[in-house]
């Protein structure tokens, strides 16, 4: 079983020589090699050419969902296989102030620059590595109110919202962009789609807004599941991050961060 990389190309905060906006993309390296979302803009070529990678030579692009802050970088690609869910390029705005915040392409200008995969079911990509797909949202304390509407005005609960299991010898790594369908949601998923039970690492955006009954019950999930590591980042509040270190103490992320397991 190959060692897996994480790379952190963008997070919200910036390491000590990486730039940092507010977007997540990670490069999943194991038996095969995946970009994780691409931040919000071509930041993330700056950042690769200050850790000597080369984004060409990634064939594989995943999108968690069609949020802008995770599929602006897409511009720097042209090319590459995309997987992601359909409904990652529905129209959408925020409630609060009728933004939008969806993918800049459409479906079909997406489709003239990739080797565009849509999927609502999970996906095997490597033997370590499984795109997870839509997220079945059973948890009673998860993905019950949303701060998004769709075009027609209804609410956008954000089904696209999706992540990547990987497959290690310390067990399983789930990696979430923002788990706008609840961490321990995807999590469970996760264990599901690969039949692995012991869970290692879960790490990404948990969009956990405040240290409140939601981020409790998270981290009561969490330990119940006896999952040895959780690293909240990005969309996940500092309140949140602080009740989270409590049960699960971690090192924060920041752009240029690596981690190697196995």
């Amino acid at each position: 079983m190959q060692k897996l990389k994480i790379t952190v190309l963008n997070d919200n905060t910036a390491g000590r020589w990486c730039r940092a906006e507010h977007g997540l993309s990670y490069m999943i390296e194991a038996d095969f090699t995946v970009l994780f979302d691409t931040s919000s803009s071509d930041l993330i070529a700056y950042n690769a050419k200050i850790l000597n990678i080369d984004l060409q030579q990634i064939g594989t692009i995943v999108l968690s969902h069609g949020h802008d802050d995770h599929t602006g970088g897409l511009s720097l690609f042209e090319g590459q296989q995309l997987v992601c869910h359909p409904d990652t390029f529905l129209k959408r705005t925020r409630k609060s102030n009728g933004t939008e915040l969806g993918i800049k392409w459409s479906e079909d200008e997406i489709r003239s620059e990739f080797d565009l995969v849509l999927s609502r079911d999970p996906i095997q990509l490597s033997g370590q590595i499984y795109f997870l797909g839509e997220i079945p949202r059973l948890t009673e304390f998860e993905s019950k109110t949303t701060a998004f509407e769709k075009a027609d005005g209804t609410d956008d609960f954000v089904l696209d919202d999706s992540g990547l299991a990987i497959v290690t010898s310390k067990g399983l790594v789930v990696i979430s962009g923002c788990a706008h369908s609840g961490i321990c949601n995807m999590t469970a998923h996760a264990m599901k789609v690969t039949g692995i039970e012991k869970v290692y690492l879960v790490i990404g955006g948990f969009h956990l807004q405040s240290d409140d009954a939601t981020t409790q019950k998270t981290i009561d999930w969490m330990k119940s599941m006896q999952v040895e590591q959780v690293i909240p980042s990005h969309c996940t509040s500092f309140s949140a991050q602080a009740a989270i270190s409590k049960s699960f103490r971690f090192v924060p992320v920041k752009s240029g961060n690596t981690i190697e397991i196995g």
